[in-house]
């Protein structure tokens, strides 16, 4: 038996929210339609969540039904795109991208939409691995990564090129290795990597591991806010220094040789 699509929506949004409170408000719905919704997918497929007090988990049983739901949900988008006057115009656009270049790309896709307000998009910022699974399940349209993924199943062409960047205070000395040791590091789950990738080239024979850390913060628009404060300096991808809101208190140290991703 095919699952009536409205319990399908039900089961998207509670795994989306995380509640069945929120997806009733979201769906529009009450919580006893929702809750009524997954018991009869439940009754149908068997357990497909596990309730625990303040948190829900998804079984193995209900990831399968979750990724059918989506598939289905991303093809009527598509088929009410090739239905409409103008197909390149309407619709949802499902993208993920990593966090630097999403703070450069998500201020176009809304002037985009402004232009074009039949038009939806539906933006997340993920990992890599993330992006290439979700790709490949058809969770979203496409995915932008910075390491090309070897998969047959997708279709892969470069989109831009990225610097990595040294970044320090406006006013800091921060051209030597000592410089950089007395500045210390301002760190992010990215910033040990960037940093070896980048400082290795620069200075060859340094110790990227004695580097002292000033700081950790894993929000990619916030990373460059000790920077302006000089409490540290960090190794960023071009395009998060370039929408970095203060950029007169930041600046880029210029050093060869540069690293370029793709």
């Amino acid at each position: 038996m095919i699952p009536n699509p409205l319990w399908l929506r039900s089961l998207i949004a509670v795994a989306e929210l995380g509640s069945f409170t929120r997806a009733a408000e979201q769906l529009d719905l009450t919580q006893a339609a929702v809750s009524q919704h997954l018991q009869r997918l439940e009754a149908q497929y068997g357990a497909l969540l596990i309730r625990r007090p303040r948190k829900l988990d998804i079984t193995p049983r209900g990831q399968t039904l979750l990724a059918y739901a989506r598939e289905l949900e991303a093809a009527h988008a598509r088929l009410e795109a090739r239905l409409a006057d103008s197909e390149a115009e309407r619709g949802e656009v499902a993208i993920a991208t990593p966090g630097s270049i999403g703070l450069a790309i998500y201020p176009l896709l809304l002037q985009l939409q402004e232009r074009h307000p039949g038009l939806v998009f539906r933006h997340r910022f993920a990992p890599t691995g993330e992006i290439v699974r979700a790709v490949i399940d058809n969770e979203i349209d496409w995915g932008l990564v910075a390491v090309r993924p070897d998969d047959p199943r997708l279709s892969i062409s470069a989109f831009a090129n990225e610097a990595l960047c040294l970044v320090a205070p406006a006013q800091a000395a921060a051209e030597t290795w000592d410089e950089l040791m007395s500045l210390g590091l301002i760190d992010h789950p990215d910033g040990r990597d960037m940093a070896t990738r980048l400082l290795a080239r620069r200075f060859p024979g340094a110790s990227i591991e004695r580097l002292p850390r000033r700081g950790f913060i894993n929000q990619i628009g916030l990373i460059l806010d000790p920077v302006a404060r000089g409490l540290g300096f960090a190794v960023l991808p071009g395009f998060a220094v370039e929408a970095y809101a203060r950029r007169n208190a930041v600046r880029i140290v210029p050093g060869d040789p540069e690293v370029i991703d793709t």
